[in-house]
């Protein structure tokens, strides 16, 4: 056996796919891993926005019943969704 016959791949190992690195796979899931939390942390700053917006909604009666004043809900009501 000479040595260019040891450095070339066999016929198999070219048209299989399992010479596919096992990196790609794995970036693969990173990427989805990072798309889903960053959905994720959306998902979860509108849902405090939603909260923060009802508190607008409610009556003097409903915010006397949680313990907030008027005041206190304007004040939560326009912090910026992020904070």
């Amino acid at each position: 056996m000479n040595t260019i016959a040891t450095i070339r791949p066999s016929r198999s190992e070219l048209s299989g796919q399992s010479t596919r690195p096992s990196g790609r796979r794995g970036f693969v899931s990173r990427l989805v891993h990072v798309v889903r939390s960053l959905a994720k942390w959306t998902d979860n700053l509108l849902e405090r926005r939603r909260s923060r917006l009802v508190l607008l909604e409610m009556t003097d009666d409903q915010l006397k019943d949680i313990g907030v004043s008027r005041c206190d809900a304007h004040r939560e009501a326009i912090r910026p969704f992020w904070d």
